[in-house]
C-alpha cells in the first residue's frame, strides 16, 4: 500500500494578507509555501504597487510573482465602509492577520488588533513596520535601505575610509519577513496549547540590529575601546579573513586558530607557523597587507579559481567563490539543494526564483503556487466564506466596492 503523502504543515491554516511591496509579502509568501491559504486583499485600481515593478513579461512583475505565489486576491476598496466591513466579516474566519502598513493606518480603518480581536479571540495579527508600534518613531515611514541605516548594517559596510553603503539585496524587508514568519509559527503553537491570540510587532530595524554579531557587546564590554567600524574587504577580528583576488574573481577564505596550520600546509609553507609575524592572530592583524600579499600571490599561481578552491578544499579551509546571483543559478550547490528553483507563471514564462529556504524531512515537496491576477478570487472566496452569491458579488463590483483587473 502506497504511503500518502503528508499535508503541508499549515494546511487548513488561513491567513488575511493586507502586505504589499517586500516585508510583508516575504512572510506570507512562506505561510503560502507551507500550505497556509492566503487571501491577498489587494486595493483597486491597480493593487499592490509591485504589480508594476520591473522587469515585467507580458506585464507581469517577476518580483510580484516571487513574493506573492499561491494568494488569492481579494481586492477590496478599503476608503469605502462597504470595503471596511467586509473584511471585518472575514476576521471570524482567519486564523492569522498580517499587515505592513505605517503604524496606525489598520486601527483608523477599524482594523487594528484590539478591533479585530474582539471579532475573534484566537486571532494572531502580525504587524511589520519600519520602526516598530510604540516608540517615538513609530509613525515614521521606512523602507529597506532606512532600516539598514538606522541598524548600524549601512556603518559597518564599505571601505574604513569610504562612506558608508548599503547592502545590495533586500535584507532589511526580507529579514523582518522571515521574523514575521517564525513568530507567527510560535504563536500558533501558543496558540495550541492557550487558545488564545496575540498581536506580534516585528521592526525592521530591530530585526537587522539583531544581526550584529559583535559590534555591539564589543564596544559596550571594552568601554569603547573596540570601535566598530566598516572594514572593507578584510574581517576586522579575524586574520586572514575575508576576500581575495584569485586568478579570475575573488575567493573568501576564513582561518581561526583552528584552522591557520590547515591554510600554511595548503599554501605550501609550513614554515609560516613559525614566523613571528604571524604567530597569533593579534600578530596576523597587525601583519595583515603581508599576510594577504603571500595569500594572492600563491592564488595566482593557479590557472583558474576552481583550483584554487579546490587546493584550500582539500586541506579544509574555509574557503568560497564569490558569487553573483546570475552564477547561482546554475552552480551545483543550489540547483541540488533546490535552493534556485524553476517556476512556470502562464503569464510570464518559466524563469528562476529562489527557492524554500527551510528542509523538512518529511516535506511533500514543492506545490502547485500559481500567481493571482488582481481580485481574481473575489467570488471565490466570498462565496466560500460569506456565502456570497455571483449576483452579490457582481453588484458589488458594479459599486466599486470590490475591483479586479487581468494583470
Amino acid at each position: 500500500m502506497t504511503t500518502p503523502a503528508p499535508a503541508p504543515y499549515l494546511h487548513g491554516i488561513r491567513v488575511l494578507d493586507f502586505t504589499q511591496y517586500l516585508a510583508g509579502p516575504a512572510s506570507t509568501r512562506l505561510l503560502a509555501e507551507l500550505g497556509a491559504d492566503v487571501i491577498k486583499v489587494e486595493q483597486p485600481p491597480h493593487g499592490d504597487p509591485m504589480r508594476a515593478q520591473s522587469p515585467r513579461r507580458n506585464r507581469r512583475s517577476g518580483s510580484f510573482i516571487q513574493q506573492n505565489r499561491g494568494k488569492r486576491s481579494l481586492c477590496v476598496d478599503l476608503s469605502q465602509p462597504e470595503g471596511i466591513a467586509l473584511v471585518r466579516s472575514l476576521v471570524p474566519h482567519v486564523d492569522i492577520v498580517v499587515e505592513n502598513f505605517t503604524p496606525g493606518v489598520m486601527a483608523r480603518r477599524g482594523l487594528g488588533y484590539d478591533e479585530l480581536s474582539q471579532l475573534n479571540p484566537k486571532l494572531i495579527m502580525a504587524s511589520v513596520s519600519g520602526f516598530g508600534q510604540t516608540g517615538a518613531y513609530a509613525g515614521q515611514s521606512s523602507f529597506d535601505f532606512i532600516a539598514q541605516a538606522y541598524s548600524g548594517i549601512m556603518h559597518m559596510t564599505g571601505d574604513p575610509d569610504g562612506p558608508p553603503m548599503f547592502v545590495g539585496a533586500g535584507m532589511g524587508d526580507t529579514n523582518a519577513g522571515v521574523h514575521a514568519f517564525a513568530g507567527i509559527g510560535f504563536a500558533l503553537f501558543n496558540r495550541e496549547r492557550t487558545g488564545r491570540g496575540v498581536h506580534i510587532d516585528i521592526s525592521m530595524v530591530d530585526a537587522l540590529f539583531h544581526f550584529q554579531e559583535q559590534a555591539v557587546q564589543a564596544s559596550s564590554l571594552t568601554d569603547g575601546e573596540f570601535v566598530p567600524m566598516r572594514q572593507g574587504r578584510h574581517y576586522q577580528p579575524i586574520a586572514p579573513a575575508g576576500s581575495f583576488q584569485g586568478p579570475q574573481g575573488w575567493i573568501v577564505l576564513l582561518c581561526t586558530v583552528n584552522q591557520i596550520d590547515n591554510l600554511w600546509a595548503a599554501l605550501g609553507r609550513p614554515e609560516l607557523a613559525k614566523d613571528e609575524r604571524f604567530a597569533t592572530n593579534e600578530l596576523r592583524l597587525a601583519n595583515r597587507e603581508e599576510l594577504v600579499a603571500i595569500i594572492e600571490e600563491w592564488m595566482a599561481g593557479f590557472d583558474t579559481d576552481a583550483d584554487v578552491l579546490a587546493a584550500l578544499t582539500a586541506h579544509r579551509v574555509p574557503c568560497g567563490p564569490v558569487l553573483s546571483p546570475a552564477d547561482a543559478v546554475n552552480h551545483p550547490y543550489f540547483t541540488e539543494r533546490g535552493a534556485v528553483r524553476e517556476i512556470h507563471d502562464p503569464v510570464a514564462g518559466t524563469f528562476h526564483v529562489p527557492g524554500f529556504p527551510i528542509r523538512y524531512s518529511d516535506s511533500p515537496g514543492d506545490l502547485d503556487l500559481p500567481t493571482s491576477n488582481l481580485g481574481q478570487h473575489n467570488a471565490e472566496v466570498l462565496g466560500e466564506l460569506l456565502g456570497y452569491s455571483p449576483d452579490q458579488v457582481a453588484e458589488l463590483e458594479a459599486q466599486g466596492v470590490l475591483g479586479s483587473k487581468d494583470r
